[in-house]
């Protein structure tokens, strides 16, 4: 015998497929969903992890910028301080000149040589004076260039002069002070007689 079907197995069938449609549609709807969910929890928390760590690193950089400040602070102090022991120094350099210039001319000072002036500016020093001869001026420049505090002497003037009807040379010179070098201001320079 032959069996006939004559359910509507194709409209089951649709509706089958429907369902199916359907239930894929929903779940694929819930997994998307679960996926921007879950991807907008990460991110969320990347971007609360990376505020974070821009809120630690900005209280860093404010206590290195005050540290910084602390810096340059003591760095001016120092250089303040610098400068103070410098001037003290070169205070302390320029007082013991005018002692080391007055003993190197009476060293210095070959016989038959007079100062009548001396005038001291900065660190050249004028000298005016009488001399038996022009020999005289000559070993005395010569002597203060061997100082070891006195350095460039330069002859100014020397002119022929009466004192005490004896003739004389009198002269005009500048020398330079300076400080000796290292164990230079112990040794002393061999005075030799003048002609």
């Amino acid at each position: 015998m032959i069996r006939i079907n004559l359910l509507p197995h194709r409209e089951q069938k649709r509706q089958a497929r429907a369902r199916e449609f359907n239930t894929l549609l929903a779940a694929s709807v819930v997994v998307g969903l679960l996926i921007v969910l879950l991807g907008y929890t990460i991110i969320g928390a990347r971007i609360e992890n990376q505020k974070d760590r821009n809120e630690y690193l900005k209280g860093q950089i404010a206590l290195l910028d005050h540290k910084i400040a602390d810096i340059k602070h003591l760095k001016a102090k120092i250089m303040a301080l610098l400068e103070r022991k410098q001037v003290v120094e070169k205070l302390e350099v320029d007082r013991s000149q005018t002692v080391h210039l007055l003993d190197q001319l009476v060293t210095q000072l070959p016989p038959g040589v007079a100062l009548t002036s001396i005038h001291e500016n900065g660190d050249t020093v004028s000298l005016n004076g009488y001399a038996q001869s022009n020999a005289r001026v000559s070993d005395l420049m010569r002597r203060l260039s061997a100082s070891p505090w006195l350095a460039s002497p330069h002859l100014i003037e020397t002119q022929a002069a009466t004192v005490n009807s004896l003739q004389v040379s009198e002269f005009s010179l500048t020398v330079k002070l300076r400080a000796p070098q290292t164990g230079e201001a112990n040794a002393r320079t061999p005075q030799g007689k003048g002609a």
